[in-house]
């Protein structure tokens, strides 16, 4: 009886270390638009993410690098071929592309940032730049010294034009009789192009200057430093490109939408649907430069701002 209670035992451990052994591991698979790695803003943010989610959860993870839209479809089919068990598009512009692959692969998980895919198997996550981007207004109206801010955009699109609006209406509610120069690049990789935009702002008297143009933000502060003015970055924290020129940042926290989706996957409770992240859910934020001596009313304004629009006293357009 001894011995066969031992031969049980022995089979048991074997049997939960084989089955341990046989646990699947989450394949996670990230596609950036035509921004790229190394942006510094948007794509990179991504990438942290799936950082975090290899070294926290211990999926397996990747990314693909498209170098034209025409890149966008088959990275995401590749992906999905290879058995990955989570996409995610990062930017509106592979929209069509999650769209077209979720429907060949219904067993494959996709996620998108900055669009809604309505699939079954797809999450789509939304940011309210709006929100994030009139803190950034305010911090332009109440820190220029000639009442002329500039912006300087992308491509022209809802989720841009929500940037736009949300700090036209942040400098307005501080400064209502400043100039507001409005620029785009029309593109999200070509630092030349924003630079030649900030530096016709910068003619034209604008001394501090918001970006939400992917790479092209590069240029927009390379131009600020040069010319001796401020930029506001986006996305991520760009105070380290040039530290005593850069105010803030709208931090988008792309990184958690990416972590979290695959938690949820590792968790065994993915959900598809929309999520809309603002303030409130700490999906927009402000991150301050140390290089730059902002006065204490202006931080005070602004998370006096903040608390406003988290609790529903204040509601920031999103379109024009």
């Amino acid at each position: 009886m001894k011995r066969f209670s031992i031969v049980l035992l022995s089979l048991l451990v074997l049997g939960a270390f084989s089955g341990l052994a046989g646990a699947k591991t989450i394949k996670l698979g990230i596609v950036f638009d035509t921004g790229g790695l190394g942006d510094g803003s948007f794509n990179d943010a991504a990438y942290r993410g799936m950082v975090r989610a290899q070294k926290e959860l211990g999926v397996e993870a990747t990314y693909v690098e498209s170098h034209s839209m025409d890149d966008y479809e088959p990275n995401v089919r590749m992906l999905a071929e290879q058995g990955y068990d989570l996409i995610f598009g990062i930017g509106f512009m592979l929209t069509d592309a999650i769209d077209r692959v979720a429907q060949e692969y219904p067993d494959t998980k996709f996620g998108i940032i900055d669009s809604v895919v309505d699939q079954p198997n797809v999450v789509s996550v939304l940011f309210k730049e709006n929100e994030g981007s009139f803190l950034q207004g305010v911090i332009a109206g109440m820190m220029t010294k000639t009442d002329v801010v500039g912006f300087v955009g992308g491509m022209e699109s809802p989720v841009i034009t929500r940037f736009e609006v949300g700090f036209v209406e942040g400098v307005k509610a501080v400064n209502p009789d400043a100039e507001i120069l409005i620029g785009y690049t029309g593109k999200f990789d070509d630092p030349g192009k924003g630079k030649e935009l900030a530096l016709a702002q910068i003619a034209k008297g604008a001394d501090v200057i918001y970006h939400a143009s992917g790479a092209c933000g590069h240029g927009v502060i390379e131009a600020a430093k040069e010319k001796g003015v401020y930029a506001i970055g986006v996305d991520s924290d760009q105070s380290g490109e040039a530290p005593n020129h850069v105010i803030s940042s709208m931090l988008k926290r792309v990184d958690v939408a990416v972590f979290d989706g695959a938690k949820m996957l590792v968790e065994g409770n993915f959900k598809p649907g929309v999520l809309n992240l603002g303030l409130a859910e700490s999906g927009v934020d402000t991150a301050w430069s140390p290089g730059v001596n902002v006065p204490a009313e202006v931080k005070e304004k602004v998370a006096d701002y903040a608390e406003k629009i988290i609790s529903g006293e204040i509601t920031v357009p999103a379109t024009k």
